[in-house]
């Protein structure tokens, strides 16, 4: 066949079921002039990001405090809960999960810990640990986890937690450094997994 143009308004098989073939070993096929719609198992959603958009002051040392991440960037399927800071997709599959938290004080060098969860229905399931032990002269920390979860697409839930461990002093988790966002949590399904 020489080569030409093709204009269809929809290309199925002989049989009406099967696969359809594009190109062949060693050829590209270029689509880049034209949009291309996706089915939902093509999409990596559903996905969100949300930062703290203000400050969670008194963290007590020890003791799991909730990321208060307040403020979404992005939410495909507004499956993210911004006054309970919880994720339930509605999609079952493997999200990759990730937060970050600036954990300090402005005026204390207490500190000897600082942790991140990933909680799965209520429960810790991933955990990542700045541990300063024995130094105390530490005041700001910024632990990030990231971690694949099973999540089953109807009543699973996430959330993200940050600990502290200190001598003294009053602690925060800060919303933004000269601008930049330093504390946030997000996640989304992971097409294929």
């Amino acid at each position: 066949m020489a080569d030409g143009t093709l204009k269809v308004g929809t290309i199925t098989t002989s049989s009406g079921s099967g696969t359809i073939t594009l190109g062949q070993s060693g050829e590209t096929v270029d689509m880049a002039n034209g949009s291309i719609t996706l089915s939902s198992d093509m999409k990596a959603t559903p996905a969100f990001e949300a930062y703290v958009g203000t400050i969670v002051t008194g963290l007590s040392s020890g003791t799991w405090t909730k990321v208060a991440a307040n403020t979404e960037i992005y939410d495909t399927d507004s499956n993210y809960d911004t006054s309970n800071y919880r994720f339930t997709p509605t999609t079952a599959g493997k999200y990759l999960v990730y937060v970050n938290t600036c954990i300090g004080s402005a005026s204390d060098y207490q500190m000897y810990g600082a942790f991140n969860a990933i909680y799965k229905n209520g429960s810790a399931i991933r955990m990542h640990n700045d541990n300063f032990n024995p130094s105390y002269d530490h005041n700001e920390a910024s632990p990030f986890l990231s971690s694949v979860v099973d999540m089953n697409g109807s009543s699973d839930y996430l959330e993200a937690y940050a600990r502290v461990y200190t001598g003294s002093g009053t602690w925060n988790i800060f919303t933004d450094a000269g601008g930049a966002k330093v504390s946030w949590f997000g996640a989304h399904r992971i097409i294929g997994a």
